[in-house]
């Protein structure tokens, strides 16, 4: 089984991490675009153009199925690269944990990129599963490029100023970038000094989206498998190994074989 997975960065960590864990002996393949990003600014149709080119670095190796590990490029690029890449590569896309999140019925705040903030997308799927609960939609300039650089104090800034503008009684939390569950710890400890120690509940993708990818080519997690899945690694199209900054996360280290718990 080989599971490819595509990013502009290293936000896929999280989504190729749950995947080595349901699927140890998968082998996976990380196409990112250290050339081109960030994807955030640019328009629609320079993104799908970046996206598809990283999708057809990844085809050639025939993986059994592609994960956008991007919210970004979800909501821009999947149509364009299902028409590419479909029937022959089924194509997951990436989309923000607001229906589990509103299912308690609490308070919730998504937190989003200033591009995906108020974006009729995310406007579309709170209408469409958050309807009657109060929802807070939280932007956190720069927060992705501070986890893509790994620079915790940058996290931290980025991190605080989007703790402020999250209401003190949430109860829910959606982290709708992919490079956020990469710093969850962080993000937790933050919200949870503005919330006065609540415990709150928080919502990625990660874990959904691999057991989709799984389903979608009829294969059943199988954690316990031996770990003999191999990693390969393409950025921009070149064959690199894991950039310097993955091996800043738990996740990095996990891919990596260095022996990393990622809880």
């Amino acid at each position: 089984m080989k599971i490819a997975l595509m990013d502009s960065g290293i936000g896929l960590l999280a989504a190729a991490a749950a995947m080595r864990r349901l699927r140890p002996d998968a082998d996976l393949l990380l196409s990112s675009d250290p050339d081109g990003m960030p994807w955030g600014p640019r328009t629609p149709a320079s993104l799908t153009e970046r996206a598809l080119a990283v999708a057809k670095a990844a085809a050639p190796h025939r993986p059994d199925a592609l994960i956008v590990a991007c919210n970004t490029a979800t909501v821009h690029a999947l149509p364009a690269l299902r028409a590419e890449l479909e029937p022959a590569i089924p194509v997951i896309g990436t989309v923000p944990a607001i229906k589990p999140a509103a299912a308690a019925g609490g308070r919730v705040a998504i937190w989003a990129t200033p591009a995906t903030t108020g974006s009729p997308y995310q406007r579309g799927l709170i209408r469409d599963f958050a309807a009657g609960v109060p929802v807070t939609e939280v932007p956190c300039p720069g927060l992705a490029e501070a986890v893509e650089a790994a620079d915790e104090t940058a996290v931290a800034t980025a991190v605080a100023a989007a703790a402020a503008l999250t209401p003190a009684d949430v109860t829910d939390v959606v982290l709708g970038c992919t490079h956020y569950e990469l710093v969850e710890d962080p993000i937790r400890a933050a919200l949870a000094a503005r919330t006065g120690g609540a415990d709150l509940v928080f919502h990625g993708s990660a874990e959904a989206v691999a057991v989709q990818a799984l389903r979608r080519i009829g294969a059943a997690p199988g954690p316990g498998l031996p770990v003999t899945g191999t990693l390969t690694v393409l950025r921009s199209g070149r064959h690199e190994e894991l950039p310097a900054a993955a091996l800043g996360y738990a996740e990095g280290r996990l891919l990596a074989g260095q022996g990393a718990v990622v809880a």
